[in-house]
């Protein structure tokens, strides 16, 4: 059974094996999925490509940047659990970074509590595959760094609402007793990310800061695409996370 995955033996193949030794030109990097606001970074801010995360079909630049007073680096994420939790060990080992700022859009669930706000997952439904290779068998992952990232949009007076989310990789098997199911239990929003990536980071003794803006809606008779272009692309999140990035020690 996938559930039964975890074990505490020794890896086969490691970060090592594919690039040598770790380097460490960073302490805090930002995951994005938006090629529109990856792009933006590049334009706006004087960046360095420091590393590579090697894939077949197309690696991933690292870049880094200076923002207040601290270097902070940034990669556009493959999307789906597994990719984006595999991208986080590797970003860490080829430029060091422990610290990862993540965020995206997601589906809402219950749109009169998303609705006009961002969405702070406190713990995420393991329906992928990737947490039960890093974590013991149980049907949340619960996300520590919730209460950092509600702290620092507190002080930007950014409205948020704190719950679950429901990640899963299969996108057209969000089926509606599904859905009911996870509601009953507190998701608010379902994604794509978020339990393989915060158990991974859990594993490795990583940190993770992560936020959703809902943009189609899941929860109505009729399924609606709504604002996910702007909840996939706006600079918003850009500004929030650069925030929550200067204000990690």
């Amino acid at each position: 059974m996938i559930t039964d995955s975890f074990d505490k033996s020794q890896p086969i193949i490691a970060p090592k094996d594919m690039y040598g030794e770790q380097r460490h030109i960073c302490d805090v990097c930002i995951i994005t999925f938006s090629k529109v606001i990856f792009e933006a970074v590049l334009k706006e801010y004087p960046c360095e490509k420091v590393a590579e995360i090697c894939l077949c079909n197309g690696n991933i630049p690292i870049y880094t940047f200076r923002f207040a007073g601290k270097m902070v680096a940034i990669y556009l994420s493959a999307i789906g659990s597994a990719l984006a939790a595999t991208c986080a060990i590797e970003a860490n080992w080829v430029m060091g970074a422990g610290k990862f700022v993540m965020f995206g859009s997601a589906g809402s669930l219950n749109q009169a509590v998303t609705t006009g706000k961002y969405v702070i997952p406190t713990a995420a439904y393991r329906d992928e595959g990737m947490s039960y290779h890093y974590a013991e068998p149980q049907d949340y992952v619960t996300v520590p760094g919730a209460g950092k990232v509600a702290e620092v949009f507190d002080g930007l007076k950014v409205p948020y609402v704190k719950g679950r989310c429901w990640t899963t990789d299969a996108i057209y098997r969000e089926t509606r007793e599904q859905m009911r199911r996870r509601c009953e239990e507190g998701c608010i929003a379902v994604e794509m990310e978020l339990a393989g990536v915060q158990a991974v980071c859990d594993y490795y003794g990583f940190e993770l800061y992560d936020f959703l803006v809902t943009g189609d809606v899941l929860d109505q008779p009729e399924y609606s695409i709504g604002t996910l272009q702007a909840a996939n692309h706006s600079l918003d999140k850009l500004h929030l996370a650069l925030a929550i990035a200067a204000a990690l020690e």
